[in-house]
Protein backbone atom coordinates (compact mmCIF):
# COMPACT_ATOMS: atom_id res chain seq x y z
CA UNK A 1 0.00 0.00 0.00
CA UNK A 2 2.63 2.46 0.55
CA UNK A 3 3.79 2.37 -2.89
CA UNK A 4 0.20 2.21 -4.29
CA UNK A 5 0.19 6.17 -5.01
CA UNK A 6 3.46 6.25 -6.85
CA UNK A 7 1.72 2.79 -9.46
CA UNK A 8 -1.61 4.76 -10.18
CA UNK A 9 1.03 7.62 -11.01
CA UNK A 10 3.05 5.55 -13.16
CA UNK A 11 -0.10 3.95 -15.05
CA UNK A 12 -1.89 7.09 -15.42
CA UNK A 13 1.26 9.00 -16.75
CA UNK A 14 2.07 6.03 -18.97
CA UNK A 15 -1.92 5.62 -20.60
CA UNK A 16 -1.58 9.35 -21.49
CA UNK A 17 2.04 9.40 -22.95
CA UNK A 18 0.61 6.06 -25.05
CA UNK A 19 -1.74 7.67 -26.55
CA UNK A 20 -0.44 11.17 -27.34
CA UNK A 21 2.50 9.52 -28.68
CA UNK A 22 0.05 7.48 -30.96
CA UNK A 23 -2.02 10.73 -32.18
CA UNK A 24 1.89 12.76 -32.06
CA UNK A 25 2.36 9.92 -35.17
CA UNK A 26 -0.82 10.01 -36.90
CA UNK A 27 -0.48 13.78 -37.22
CA UNK A 28 3.00 13.32 -38.54
CA UNK A 29 1.86 10.95 -40.92
CA UNK A 30 -0.93 12.59 -42.20
CA UNK A 31 1.23 16.21 -42.53
CA UNK A 32 3.43 13.62 -44.65
CA UNK A 33 1.04 12.58 -47.28
CA UNK A 34 1.93 16.21 -48.79
CA UNK A 35 3.45 17.13 -51.60
CA UNK A 36 7.96 17.78 -50.79
CA UNK A 37 8.71 21.27 -50.53
CA UNK A 38 12.11 22.85 -49.71
CA UNK A 39 12.11 25.26 -46.83
CA UNK A 40 15.61 24.83 -45.33
CA UNK A 41 16.82 28.14 -46.57
CA UNK A 42 17.45 31.39 -44.50
CA UNK A 43 17.89 29.73 -41.25
CA UNK A 44 18.60 33.08 -39.63
CA UNK A 45 15.45 35.01 -40.85
CA UNK A 46 13.45 31.38 -40.01
CA UNK A 47 14.25 31.49 -36.14
CA UNK A 48 13.52 35.33 -35.96
CA UNK A 49 10.53 34.75 -37.20
CA UNK A 50 9.83 32.03 -35.02
CA UNK A 51 10.82 33.77 -32.23
CA UNK A 52 9.18 37.35 -32.77
CA UNK A 53 5.82 35.54 -34.24
CA UNK A 54 4.98 32.44 -32.12
CA UNK A 55 7.67 33.17 -29.17
CA UNK A 56 6.51 37.33 -29.48
CA UNK A 57 3.50 36.73 -30.83
CA UNK A 58 4.17 39.94 -32.43
CA UNK A 59 0.98 39.97 -35.16
CA UNK A 60 -1.48 39.37 -32.04
CA UNK A 61 -0.79 43.04 -30.98
CA UNK A 62 -2.85 44.36 -34.38
CA UNK A 63 -5.58 43.62 -31.57
CA UNK A 64 -3.80 44.97 -28.27
CA UNK A 65 -6.64 44.23 -25.85
CA UNK A 66 -6.89 40.22 -26.87
CA UNK A 67 -3.52 40.19 -27.37
CA UNK A 68 -2.23 41.09 -24.20
CA UNK A 69 -5.34 38.76 -22.34
CA UNK A 70 -3.43 36.06 -24.95
CA UNK A 71 0.20 36.78 -23.89
CA UNK A 72 -1.08 36.51 -20.15
CA UNK A 73 -2.20 32.95 -20.62
CA UNK A 74 -0.16 32.02 -22.82
CA UNK A 75 3.35 32.81 -20.61
CA UNK A 76 0.92 32.29 -17.24
CA UNK A 77 0.16 28.53 -18.44
CA UNK A 78 3.91 27.47 -19.91
CA UNK A 79 5.68 29.26 -16.64
CA UNK A 80 2.71 27.05 -13.91
CA UNK A 81 3.12 24.05 -15.39
CA UNK A 82 7.14 24.51 -13.97
CA UNK A 83 5.31 23.69 -10.94
CA UNK A 84 3.89 20.45 -12.73
CA UNK A 85 7.63 19.30 -12.89
CA UNK A 86 7.59 18.99 -9.90
CA UNK A 87 4.17 17.64 -9.36
CA UNK A 88 5.41 15.03 -11.95
CA UNK A 89 8.48 14.27 -9.50
CA UNK A 90 6.80 13.96 -7.09
CA UNK A 91 4.14 11.23 -8.66
CA UNK A 92 7.17 9.12 -9.68
CA UNK A 93 8.98 9.99 -6.25
CA UNK A 94 6.44 9.46 -3.54
CA UNK A 95 7.69 13.14 -2.07
CA UNK A 96 5.52 16.05 -1.28
CA UNK A 97 7.12 19.58 -3.07
CA UNK A 98 10.46 18.06 -3.47
CA UNK A 99 12.01 21.78 -4.69
CA UNK A 100 11.15 23.36 -1.32
CA UNK A 101 13.72 22.37 0.69
CA UNK A 102 16.33 23.14 -1.78
CA UNK A 103 15.14 26.72 -2.55
CA UNK A 104 14.05 27.75 0.53
CA UNK A 105 12.77 31.52 0.56
CA UNK A 106 12.91 31.14 -3.25
CA UNK A 107 10.58 28.63 -3.80
CA UNK A 108 8.18 30.07 -1.77
CA UNK A 109 8.59 33.55 -3.92
CA UNK A 110 7.84 31.30 -6.91
CA UNK A 111 4.86 29.82 -5.66
CA UNK A 112 3.14 33.05 -4.83
CA UNK A 113 4.68 34.26 -8.82
CA UNK A 114 2.81 31.45 -9.96
CA UNK A 115 -0.96 32.05 -8.12
CA UNK A 116 -0.58 35.56 -9.78
CA UNK A 117 -0.15 34.41 -13.13
CA UNK A 118 -3.20 31.47 -12.15
CA UNK A 119 -5.39 34.30 -11.44
CA UNK A 120 -4.61 36.34 -14.46
CA UNK A 121 -4.95 33.04 -16.77
CA UNK A 122 -8.17 32.43 -14.53
CA UNK A 123 -9.81 36.01 -15.31
CA UNK A 124 -8.06 35.61 -19.13
CA UNK A 125 -10.26 32.98 -19.60
CA UNK A 126 -13.37 34.39 -17.86
CA UNK A 127 -12.99 37.21 -20.22
CA UNK A 128 -12.60 35.31 -23.37
CA UNK A 129 -15.66 33.18 -22.30
CA UNK A 130 -18.17 36.61 -22.19
CA UNK A 131 -16.64 37.53 -25.36
CA UNK A 132 -17.52 34.83 -26.87
CA UNK A 133 -20.98 33.71 -25.67
CA UNK A 134 -22.07 37.44 -24.65
CA UNK A 135 -21.00 40.15 -26.47
CA UNK A 136 -20.75 37.40 -29.53
CA UNK A 137 -17.91 38.74 -31.03
CA UNK A 138 -19.27 38.29 -34.99
CA UNK A 139 -16.49 36.58 -36.19
CA UNK A 140 -16.50 33.99 -33.47
CA UNK A 141 -20.31 32.64 -34.89
CA UNK A 142 -19.74 32.30 -38.47
CA UNK A 143 -21.08 29.28 -40.21
CA UNK A 144 -17.87 27.48 -40.13
CA UNK A 145 -18.30 27.75 -36.29
CA UNK A 146 -21.35 26.33 -36.01
CA UNK A 147 -21.23 22.91 -33.28
CA UNK A 148 -18.21 21.63 -32.73
CA UNK A 149 -15.66 24.85 -32.90
CA UNK A 150 -17.46 26.58 -30.40
CA UNK A 151 -17.64 23.75 -28.20
CA UNK A 152 -14.19 23.30 -28.84
CA UNK A 153 -13.18 26.52 -27.62
CA UNK A 154 -15.32 26.93 -24.59
CA UNK A 155 -14.49 23.51 -23.43
CA UNK A 156 -10.38 24.82 -23.74
CA UNK A 157 -11.39 27.86 -21.49
CA UNK A 158 -13.83 26.30 -18.93
CA UNK A 159 -10.60 23.15 -18.55
CA UNK A 160 -7.95 26.37 -18.01
CA UNK A 161 -10.50 27.99 -15.25
CA UNK A 162 -10.37 24.61 -13.59
CA UNK A 163 -7.02 24.23 -13.79
CA UNK A 164 -5.85 27.39 -12.15
CA UNK A 165 -8.33 26.56 -9.05
CA UNK A 166 -7.15 23.27 -8.92
CA UNK A 167 -3.65 24.80 -8.04
CA UNK A 168 -5.08 27.67 -5.89
CA UNK A 169 -6.96 25.13 -3.60
CA UNK A 170 -4.43 22.53 -3.69
CA UNK A 171 -2.16 25.19 -1.88
CA UNK A 172 -4.63 26.71 0.30
CA UNK A 173 -5.02 23.14 1.77
CA UNK A 174 -1.91 22.76 1.48
CA UNK A 175 -0.83 25.85 3.84
CA UNK A 176 -3.25 24.91 6.61
CA UNK A 177 -1.82 21.19 6.66
CA UNK A 178 1.58 22.37 7.11
CA UNK A 179 0.30 24.83 9.75
CA UNK A 180 -1.15 21.74 11.56
CA UNK A 181 1.65 19.74 11.47
CA UNK A 182 0.24 17.12 9.23
CA UNK A 183 2.56 14.48 8.11
CA UNK A 184 5.26 14.73 4.67
CA UNK A 185 3.67 18.30 4.42
CA UNK A 186 6.71 20.30 4.31
CA UNK A 187 7.06 23.86 5.42
CA UNK A 188 6.58 26.50 2.34
CA UNK A 189 5.93 29.97 3.88
CA UNK A 190 2.60 32.23 2.79
CA UNK A 191 0.99 31.92 -0.86
CA UNK A 192 -0.64 35.22 -0.57
CA UNK A 193 -3.11 34.47 -3.01
CA UNK A 194 -4.34 30.68 -2.25
CA UNK A 195 -4.51 31.64 1.48
CA UNK A 196 -7.97 33.61 0.46
CA UNK A 197 -8.96 30.16 0.96
CA UNK A 198 -8.40 29.93 4.37
CA UNK A 199 -12.05 30.99 5.55
CA UNK A 200 -13.20 28.28 3.84
CA UNK A 201 -10.78 25.38 4.47
CA UNK A 202 -9.82 26.38 7.72
CA UNK A 203 -12.74 24.72 9.16
CA UNK A 204 -12.46 21.24 8.02
CA UNK A 205 -10.94 18.16 9.77
CA UNK A 206 -7.62 17.18 8.92
CA UNK A 207 -8.26 14.20 7.22
CA UNK A 208 -10.87 15.53 5.24
CA UNK A 209 -8.61 18.10 4.29
CA UNK A 210 -5.99 16.28 2.94
CA UNK A 211 -8.53 14.51 1.02
CA UNK A 212 -9.39 18.06 -0.28
CA UNK A 213 -5.59 18.38 -0.74
CA UNK A 214 -4.96 15.20 -2.50
CA UNK A 215 -8.37 15.46 -4.90
CA UNK A 216 -7.00 19.06 -5.96
CA UNK A 217 -3.11 17.60 -6.91
CA UNK A 218 -4.50 14.64 -8.63
CA UNK A 219 -6.90 16.70 -10.86
CA UNK A 220 -4.63 19.53 -11.60
CA UNK A 221 -2.01 16.41 -12.79
CA UNK A 222 -4.44 14.08 -14.54
CA UNK A 223 -6.37 17.15 -15.94
CA UNK A 224 -2.95 18.53 -17.54
CA UNK A 225 -2.34 15.09 -18.63
CA UNK A 226 -5.49 15.20 -20.65
CA UNK A 227 -5.10 18.50 -21.34
CA UNK A 228 -2.03 17.45 -23.51
CA UNK A 229 -3.48 14.59 -24.93
CA UNK A 230 -7.15 16.69 -25.97
CA UNK A 231 -4.90 19.72 -28.03
CA UNK A 232 -3.92 17.25 -30.08
CA UNK A 233 -7.56 16.65 -31.60
CA UNK A 234 -7.97 20.18 -31.07
CA UNK A 235 -7.97 23.91 -32.63
CA UNK A 236 -5.72 24.25 -29.71
CA UNK A 237 -2.89 21.89 -31.36
CA UNK A 238 -1.74 25.53 -32.37
CA UNK A 239 -0.14 25.89 -28.58
CA UNK A 240 2.96 23.22 -30.38
CA UNK A 241 2.53 23.52 -33.56
CA UNK A 242 2.67 27.38 -34.01
CA UNK A 243 6.74 27.23 -33.34
CA UNK A 244 7.34 24.90 -36.63
CA UNK A 245 4.87 26.34 -38.52
CA UNK A 246 6.25 29.63 -38.24
CA UNK A 247 9.88 28.53 -38.70
CA UNK A 248 8.46 27.05 -41.98
CA UNK A 249 6.66 29.86 -42.87
CA UNK A 250 6.74 32.02 -45.76
CA UNK A 251 9.82 34.50 -46.17
CA UNK A 252 9.03 35.60 -49.70
CA UNK A 253 7.16 38.52 -51.25
CA UNK A 254 3.54 38.11 -50.04
CA UNK A 255 2.23 38.98 -53.60
CA UNK A 256 4.80 36.74 -55.59
CA UNK A 257 2.81 33.83 -57.28
CA UNK A 258 5.19 30.08 -57.06
CA UNK A 259 5.06 28.64 -60.23
CA UNK A 260 4.70 25.22 -60.90
CA UNK A 261 8.49 24.08 -61.60
CA UNK A 262 7.21 21.22 -63.71
CA UNK A 263 5.64 23.29 -66.56
CA UNK A 264 7.94 26.66 -65.99
CA UNK A 265 10.63 25.95 -68.74
CA UNK A 266 7.82 24.52 -70.75
CA UNK A 267 5.52 27.99 -70.22
CA UNK A 268 9.51 29.70 -71.13
CA UNK A 269 10.03 28.36 -74.10
CA UNK A 270 6.29 29.19 -75.82
CA UNK A 271 7.20 32.49 -74.49
CA UNK A 272 10.71 32.54 -76.06
CA UNK A 273 12.80 33.26 -72.80
CA UNK A 274 15.76 31.80 -72.69
CA UNK A 275 16.36 28.37 -69.95
CA UNK A 276 18.87 26.56 -68.61
CA UNK A 277 19.34 23.24 -69.22
CA UNK A 278 17.84 21.16 -71.37
CA UNK A 279 13.80 21.61 -70.82
CA UNK A 280 11.76 18.17 -69.93
CA UNK A 281 8.01 17.76 -70.10
CA UNK A 282 6.39 17.49 -67.53
CA UNK A 283 5.82 13.99 -65.99
CA UNK A 284 3.33 11.55 -67.65
CA UNK A 285 0.06 11.73 -65.44
CA UNK A 286 1.25 14.60 -63.55
CA UNK A 287 -2.21 16.37 -61.68
CA UNK A 288 -1.70 20.19 -62.41
CA UNK A 289 -2.92 21.68 -58.96
CA UNK A 290 -4.65 20.46 -56.07
CA UNK A 291 -7.80 18.42 -55.97
CA UNK A 292 -7.12 16.41 -52.64
CA UNK A 293 -4.88 17.17 -50.05
CA UNK A 294 -2.18 14.74 -51.21
CA UNK A 295 -1.37 17.07 -54.02
CA UNK A 296 -1.18 20.13 -51.47
CA UNK A 297 2.23 20.49 -50.27
CA UNK A 298 3.54 19.49 -46.22
CA UNK A 299 3.41 22.87 -45.43
CA UNK A 300 0.04 23.44 -46.40
CA UNK A 301 -0.80 20.32 -44.06
CA UNK A 302 1.12 21.68 -41.26
CA UNK A 303 -1.06 25.11 -41.64
CA UNK A 304 -4.25 23.12 -41.19
CA UNK A 305 -3.13 21.49 -37.96
CA UNK A 306 -2.38 24.84 -37.02
CA UNK A 307 -4.94 26.93 -37.89
CA UNK A 308 -6.34 28.44 -34.37
CA UNK A 309 -10.26 28.85 -36.03
CA UNK A 310 -9.59 32.44 -34.70
CA UNK A 311 -11.31 33.51 -37.59
CA UNK A 312 -9.13 37.22 -38.40
CA UNK A 313 -8.20 36.03 -41.79
CA UNK A 314 -11.89 35.92 -42.38
CA UNK A 315 -12.54 38.99 -40.63
CA UNK A 316 -10.11 41.27 -42.94
CA UNK A 317 -11.44 39.70 -45.96
CA UNK A 318 -12.58 42.00 -48.53
CA UNK A 319 -14.92 38.74 -50.24
CA UNK A 320 -16.38 37.20 -47.34
CA UNK A 321 -16.78 41.31 -45.75
CA UNK A 322 -18.92 41.27 -49.12
CA UNK A 323 -21.40 38.69 -48.37
CA UNK A 324 -19.40 36.03 -50.92
CA UNK A 325 -19.23 32.22 -49.48
CA UNK A 326 -15.46 31.99 -49.39
CA UNK A 327 -14.20 32.02 -45.79
CA UNK A 328 -10.27 31.77 -45.59
CA UNK A 329 -10.55 30.08 -42.31
CA UNK A 330 -13.15 27.57 -43.39
CA UNK A 331 -10.43 26.59 -46.54
CA UNK A 332 -8.08 25.58 -43.48
CA UNK A 333 -10.97 24.01 -41.41
CA UNK A 334 -12.13 21.51 -44.50
CA UNK A 335 -8.25 20.67 -45.40
CA UNK A 336 -7.70 19.87 -41.86
CA UNK A 337 -10.96 18.13 -41.82
CA UNK A 338 -10.52 16.15 -45.12
CA UNK A 339 -6.84 15.28 -43.90
CA UNK A 340 -8.10 13.68 -40.53
CA UNK A 341 -10.91 11.46 -43.31
CA UNK A 342 -7.65 10.45 -45.32
CA UNK A 343 -5.49 9.53 -42.27
CA UNK A 344 -8.24 6.94 -41.22
CA UNK A 345 -10.00 6.04 -44.66
CA UNK A 346 -7.05 6.47 -47.49
CA UNK A 347 -7.70 8.17 -50.95
CA UNK A 348 -9.85 6.14 -52.41
CA UNK A 349 -12.82 6.83 -50.67
CA UNK A 350 -14.56 8.33 -53.38
CA UNK A 351 -14.27 11.60 -51.77
CA UNK A 352 -12.26 14.92 -52.39
CA UNK A 353 -10.84 17.84 -51.38
CA UNK A 354 -12.25 20.50 -53.86
CA UNK A 355 -15.89 19.58 -54.34
CA UNK A 356 -16.90 18.21 -51.36
CA UNK A 357 -15.49 20.20 -48.81
CA UNK A 358 -13.95 23.08 -50.50
CA UNK A 359 -16.29 24.90 -53.60
CA UNK A 360 -15.77 26.13 -56.90
CA UNK A 361 -17.83 29.15 -55.41
CA UNK A 362 -15.29 29.49 -52.75
CA UNK A 363 -12.06 29.61 -54.46
CA UNK A 364 -13.46 31.67 -57.31
CA UNK A 365 -14.19 34.44 -55.26
CA UNK A 366 -11.13 34.92 -53.66
CA UNK A 367 -9.45 38.79 -54.99
CA UNK A 368 -5.78 37.39 -53.71
CA UNK A 369 -5.60 40.02 -51.54
CA UNK A 370 -3.13 38.46 -49.28
CA UNK A 371 -5.58 40.07 -46.17
CA UNK A 372 -6.14 36.61 -44.77
CA UNK A 373 -2.25 36.41 -44.92
CA UNK A 374 -1.40 39.35 -43.48
CA UNK A 375 -3.58 38.81 -40.89
CA UNK A 376 -2.85 35.57 -39.47
CA UNK A 377 -1.02 35.38 -36.31
CA UNK A 378 1.03 32.36 -37.01
CA UNK A 379 1.71 32.88 -40.62
CA UNK A 380 -0.96 30.47 -42.22
CA UNK A 381 -1.50 30.72 -45.83
CA UNK A 382 -4.65 29.65 -47.05
CA UNK A 383 -4.52 31.64 -50.61
CA UNK A 384 -1.73 28.96 -51.14
CA UNK A 385 -4.41 26.40 -51.25
CA UNK A 386 -6.59 28.50 -53.05
CA UNK A 387 -4.17 29.03 -55.74
CA UNK A 388 -3.54 25.28 -56.42
CA UNK A 389 -7.25 24.33 -56.32
CA UNK A 390 -7.87 26.51 -58.91
CA UNK A 391 -5.23 25.61 -61.43
CA UNK A 392 -6.93 22.28 -61.11
CA UNK A 393 -10.18 23.28 -62.00
CA UNK A 394 -8.28 25.59 -64.57
CA UNK A 395 -5.93 22.97 -66.24
CA UNK A 396 -7.22 19.74 -65.46
CA UNK A 397 -11.17 20.57 -65.69
CA UNK A 398 -11.39 23.63 -68.10
CA UNK A 399 -13.70 24.84 -65.38
CA UNK A 400 -12.97 28.14 -64.96
CA UNK A 401 -15.40 31.35 -65.59
CA UNK A 402 -16.07 31.82 -69.28
CA UNK A 403 -14.49 35.28 -68.97
CA UNK A 404 -11.56 34.08 -67.23
CA UNK A 405 -10.99 31.45 -69.71
CA UNK A 406 -11.34 34.50 -72.47
CA UNK A 407 -8.10 36.33 -70.17
CA UNK A 408 -6.13 33.37 -70.37
CA UNK A 409 -6.70 32.77 -74.15
CA UNK A 410 -5.58 36.99 -74.57
CA UNK A 411 -2.61 36.43 -72.47
CA UNK A 412 -1.73 33.50 -73.92
CA UNK A 413 -2.12 35.37 -77.90
CA UNK A 414 -1.46 39.05 -76.77
CA UNK A 415 0.60 38.68 -73.84
CA UNK A 416 -2.32 40.88 -71.79
CA UNK A 417 -5.90 40.28 -70.44
CA UNK A 418 -7.11 42.46 -72.84
CA UNK A 419 -8.39 41.17 -76.68
CA UNK A 420 -6.01 43.68 -79.00
CA UNK A 421 -2.33 42.97 -80.06
CA UNK A 422 0.53 44.94 -78.53
CA UNK A 423 0.99 47.44 -81.20
CA UNK A 424 -2.48 48.51 -79.97
CA UNK A 425 -2.06 48.96 -76.61
CA UNK A 426 -1.68 52.61 -76.71
CA UNK A 427 -4.05 53.83 -79.12
CA UNK A 428 -5.91 55.25 -76.57
CA UNK A 429 -3.01 57.70 -76.07
CA UNK A 430 -3.00 58.79 -79.17
CA UNK A 431 -7.13 59.71 -79.42
CA UNK A 432 -6.36 61.70 -75.89
CA UNK A 433 -3.45 63.67 -78.45
CA UNK A 434 -5.72 64.41 -80.87
CA UNK A 435 -7.92 65.99 -78.45
CA UNK A 436 -5.39 68.48 -77.67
Amino acid sequence: MQYLPQIIFLIVAGFFGFLIFKRAKQITANIKLGKAADLSNNTGERLKNMLLIAFGQKKMFKRPVPALLHLLIYVGFVLINLEVLEIVIDGFSGTHRIFAPYLGGFYTFLINFFEVLAVGVLLSCVFFLIRRNILRIKRFHKVEMLGWPTLDANLILVIEVLLMIAILGMNGADQILQSRGADHYTLTGAFSISAGMFPFLDSVDTASLILIERGAWWFHIVGIFAFALYVTHSKHLHIFMAFPNTYYGRIIPKGQMINMEEITNEVKIMLGIPVEGEASPPPEGMRFGAKDVNDLSWKNLMDAYTCTECGRCTSECPANLTGKKLSPRKIMMDTRDRLEEVGKTGLEDGKSLLGDYISKEEINACTNCNACVEACPININPLDIILQARRYVSMEESGSPASWNAMFQNIETNFAPWKFGAQDRFNWADELKEEK
